[in-house]
């Protein structure tokens, strides 16, 4: 779930049709084959709810893409009450996305930096008192030791895999942050928080070297996380009713965990929101929520 696997990237919404304990509308990126996916009606055992679930193509790789999905998802006239930001590349050789960023960089970080402000507006109107529209955003330990650089984000200087990798989790912790900040400057009923799913057992270490793939085989079974066992902290992000407008939190394992110190650093963040404005073209509400 959420990971860039070659194929098209594509982003399902799910729609209650009868009772249940989850928010109505769930947005959340999947990669999938675009051509094999079809609008599916998803019937779960008797007496459980029953979703609607539509599947739109994006390409988080692709500024143009992005956009091209929040035209097609706000024709549909519908509210969004979660919004997952799970797509991502690990330890890529280095290459551009479409749009010329450095591809960890470009999908891992500005694309949902563009799909979360550009969907801000739909969250915000969508939440009530009683019920926040939550953003959750997955991140990972690797952030820990990350670094940002602001005068290179697209690692021309030097590139490491790991480097590149670890910065763009890392701003995925700053972005969370400073998008709490402003939503509860603006008295928005809006929460934003981010996840680590742990060492989850996925496609997205096939860019690791043999040993590792090796290791990786014979330790699976008691190191990793299965997918659905991963997924676990974000779904608890999404549901549970002990997070009801809570944010600006950093959850392992369904627990709230302290992020790296740098993160804190509201600075920081505000100067990487505003160069993330800057990329993606969009005008930076945050330099009046200061």
């Amino acid at each position: 779930m959420g990971e860039r696997q070659g194929g098209s990237r594509v982003i399902s919404f799910s729609h209650k049709t009868s009772r249940s304990r989850l928010p109505c509308n769930i947005l959340d990126k999947r990669t999938s084959d675009i051509k094999k996916v079809k609008r599916v009606g998803v019937e779960q055992p008797k007496g459980e709810a029953i979703f609607n679930q539509t599947f739109l193509h994006c390409d988080l790789a692709s500024m143009k893409s992005i956009r091209q999905f929040v035209q097609q998802f706000r024709a549909k006239n519908c509210p969004l009450h979660v919004l997952v930001n799970n797509a991502g590349v690990m330890l890529v050789p280095e290459r551009k996305t479409e749009d010329g960023f450095e591809e960890h960089f470009g999908l891992n970080y500005l694309g949902h930096f563009l799909l979360t402000n550009l969907l801000l507006e739909t969250l915000k109107q969508s939440g009530t008192r009683s019920r926040n529209a939550r953003i959750i955003t997955v991140s990972s330990a690797t952030h820990y030791v990350g670094r940002l650089h602001l005068n290179d984000l697209q690692s021309r200087c030097s590139y490491s895999p790991h480097g590149a990798y670890a910065q763009s989790k890392l701003a995925l912790v700053l972005f969370t942050y400073r998008l709490q900040h402003l939503v509860t400057a603006d008295g928005s009923h809006v929460t934003a928080n981010v996840v680590d799913p742990g060492v989850v057992n996925t496609e997205l270490y096939k860019n690791v070297c043999w040993a590792t793939k090796v290791v990786k085989w014979m330790t699976a079974w008691l190191f990793f996380k299965t997918p659905e066992e991963g997924a676990s902290t974000s779904i608890y992000a999404a549901v549970s009713p002990e997070l009801e407008g809570v944010g600006g939190i950093y959850l392992y394992n369904e627990q709230r965990t302290k992020s790296t110190d740098v993160s804190y650093d509201e600075e920081l963040q505000r100067r990487l929101w505003t160069e993330s404005c800057k990329m993606t073209r969009i005008s930076d509400v945050g330099n009046s929520a200061l």
